[in-house]
């Protein structure tokens, strides 16, 4: 199978080079659940143009983020590691519950400049490299996506509402205002786009929708609640259903320019998310009016490493190269990325960086139906809407191991519980000790950063959430509303 795939690799490359390298695309939504997109079975939101894409390329089912929050993932993406051998496991600059079982380690704080980026390999293949949106690996200019291999990089901050945002690292660089931050976004893709029609480019666009806070124009809530009402429906939340067509628009938006400027046959547009999609915020604070959505049949959400945490959608297209119409159940997650493009572009490798991630380009080229992988591991050390975990897929076979110092184990077959509903752990014990044995190997591989038992453990004060940027209490208790995780929202 290796030298099936090295033979397949050498034989795209060689294409790459004899013709027009092809530009890449990258949208990378923020908070949006495997269940969100009409082409995901979602019946509810309207998603027109996202689902053109999926029926005009390759729809994965078996897609995970890398991290259950955002920076995680983002620095996986990036870096074409696992976050763990960084130590950006939790969204920056993180909270902390100071009462819990355990004390969790600090996140580091931002991707290290010594870290070859995905955006820098892809200079050195020839291309113009473009980052807009939502950025999330550090603070202050000095860890800007302009310092890790962005050429025209517009780092955004703030929600989607006309005066609520701005450029971050271009203080000469504003809005109308009267924009919303989507048709701000969009109008910088379209800039850079036509600045860079006649070179090879390679655009990460990272909108900061679907996060929270919900806010999105006056006439789409009232279109969505005026739907829900109509047919009886709870979930999901009104607001957080116009800001998902809002992001099918702004998609439209890209891919227009790209057919204007006559790219579309020569542009691999990739559509995923950071993490699975919300449910109800974790620490309470009234970003939402009510639940956001739900992810059933996944369990869990945003924050845990249940399937609702972790599995989100992936869409490709590149005409003439992946198929259209095709499903692929191919195990992959966000750190594939890397080395996928950088092969796309007939590039190298960085020599002394490890990278975790696959190049999936035998398997969009259909030169393969499925590429042999190892194990997917996950490493939260962090009380989110969860407790601390790590977990691991093999194959079918999915373990997470919980980080709290309480030995808990849960083990699911995916292939026959996809909800992660039936808890095999007592019953699969030569099964339960090789994943744990994985699990404990990779944590020592990658110098994963574990949680500590806590000298000021209090169990009546263990749900205090606490703001690790203000150094204050969130709230008195997030038990209250959050006794589990919950199979399915009630």
């Amino acid at each position: 199978m290796n030298k099936i795939l090295l033979i397949a690799s050498l034989c795209f490359t060689t294409t790459v080079s004899a013709v027009d390298k092809p530009n890449v695309v990258f949208i990378f939504v923020d908070d949006l659940g495997w269940k969100d997109l009409g082409c995901y079975g979602n019946e509810f939101v309207e998603t027109p143009t996202i689902d053109g894409l999926a029926r005009s390329g390759t729809r994965f089912t078996d897609f995970y983020a890398a991290g259950a929050v955002c920076s995680p993932t983002r620095c996986a993406v990036q870096s074409g590691q696992n976050q763990a051998r960084i130590g950006i496991t939790a969204h920056i600059p993180g909270h902390w519950r100071p009462f819990e079982r355990v004390r969790t380690p600090q996140t580091t704080m931002a991707l290290p400049l010594d870290v070859v980026t995905i955006a820098e390999s892809m200079q050195k293949a020839g291309y113009s490299t473009g980052y807009i949106g939502k950025w999330h690996l550090g603070k202050g200019t000095q860890f800007a996506p302009d310092k890790q291999g962005y050429e025209f990089a517009m780092e955004i901050g703030g929600p989607q509402r006309p005066g609520s945002f701005r450029v971050v690292n271009k203080s000469d660089v504003k809005p109308r205002d009267d924009q919303f931050r989507t048709e701000f976004e969009a109008e910088l893709c379209r800039k850079f786009i036509r600045s860079n029609k006649k070179n090879p480019f390679f655009l990460m666009l990272s909108p900061f929708h679907v996060h929270i806070p919900l806010s999105s124009r006056s006439e789409l809530v009232a279109k969505y609640k005026a739907k829900a009402e109509q047919l009886g429906i709870h979930l999901p939340n009104p607001i957080y259903a116009a800001m998902i067509e809002e992001v099918d628009v702004l998609v439209g938006e890209v891919l227009q320019e790209l057919d204007a400027q006559g790219l579309t046959e020569n542009t691999m547009v990739v559509f995923t998310s950071d993490n699975g999609g919300l449910y109800r915020r974790y620490d309470f604070r009234e970003q939402a009016d009510d639940d956001v959505a739900t992810q059933r049949p996944l369990r869990g959400e945003k924050g845990t490493l249940y399937e609702g945490g972790i599995r989100v959608p992936l869409i490709i297209k590149y005409p003439g190269v992946v198929p259209a119409g095709r499903e692929s159940s191919q195990l992959s997650i966000s750190y594939d990325f890397y080395p996928t493009f950088v092969a796309l572009a007939g590039g190298q490798l960085p020599v002394n960086q490890t990278i975790d991630g696959i190049d999936l380009m035998p398997l969009l080229t259909d030169t393969v139906k499925n590429i042999q992988r190892r194990c997917l591991f996950w490493h939260f050390p962090h009380y989110h809407h969860d407790r601390p975990a790590s977990a691991i897929r093999d194959g079918s076979w999915k373990m997470i191991k919980y980080l709290d110092n309480t030995g808990d184990v849960e083990l699911y077959n995916l292939s026959e519980d996809i909800s992660e509903s039936n808890n095999l752990i007592e019953t699969r014990p030569s099964r339960k000790a090789d994943m744990l044995v994985k699990i404990q190997d990779w944590q020592r591989d990658t110098t994963a950063r574990m949680p500590i038992p806590n000298p000021s453990y209090d169990p009546a004060r263990a749900g205090q959430w606490w703001s690790r940027g203000s150094g204050k209490p969130v709230n008195s208790d997030a038990r209250k509303r959050f006794p589990a995780t919950e199979l399915e929202p009630k």
